[in-house]
C-alpha cells in the first residue's frame, strides 16, 4: 500500500525504482526504503508553491538520514505545461538545494503528461551510476 517497484533499463544500466507515497501518513515508513540508494527521486507539482514549504522539509529530514549520506537528489519539476509554473530555479531556490554541498542534485522541468524532461532525467541518473 503506498508504494510501486519498477525495474527500468537505461543505455545497460538498470535502476530498480521503488515510487513511495508523499503523503503524510506514509512519511513514517519512508526509512524503511533508504538503505542501498543511490538516488533520491522527488517529484513536485510547479504549480502548487504553498505546499513547497513542506516538502523543503521533508527533503532535508530525508537527507539527514545515515542511510542516504551518499545519495544523489534529482527534482522533477512536474507539469511545467501549465501556465505559471514554477521554473527549476525557483524550485531549486525554494527547496535551498544550493545548501546541498555534499551531494550531487539535480532540478529537470518536466511534464509527465507528455513525458518532457524525463529522458534528461534518466540520463541523469545514468551518468550519477555510472559515475560511482
Amino acid at each position: 500500500i503506498g508504494s510501486n517497484v519498477e525495474e527500468i533499463t537505461v543505455r545497460n544500466t538498470h535502476f530498480m525504482v521503488w515510487d513511495i507515497g508523499g503523503q503524510e501518513s506514509l512519511r513514517a515508513s519512508w526509512y524503511s526504503y533508504y538503505c542501498n540508494t543511490e538516488i533520491v527521486i522527488l517529484v513536485v507539482d510547479s504549480t502548487d508553491r504553498e505546499r513547497l514549504t513542506v516538502t523543503k522539509e521533508e527533503l532535508h529530514r530525508m537527507l539527514a538520514h545515515e542511510d542516504l549520506k551518499n545519495a544523489a537528489v534529482l527534482i522533477l519539476a512536474n507539469k511545467q505545461d501549465i501556465k505559471g509554473s514554477m521554473t527549476a530555479a525557483e524550485i531549486s531556490q525554494c527547496l535551498t538545494l544550493d545548501s546541498l554541498t555534499t551531494r550531487s542534485w539535480h532540478v529537470q522541468a518536466c511534464c509527465a503528461l507528455t513525458g518532457e524532461g524525463l529522458p534528461a532525467s534518466l540520463d541523469w541518473m545514468r551518468s550519477k551510476v555510472v559515475a560511482n
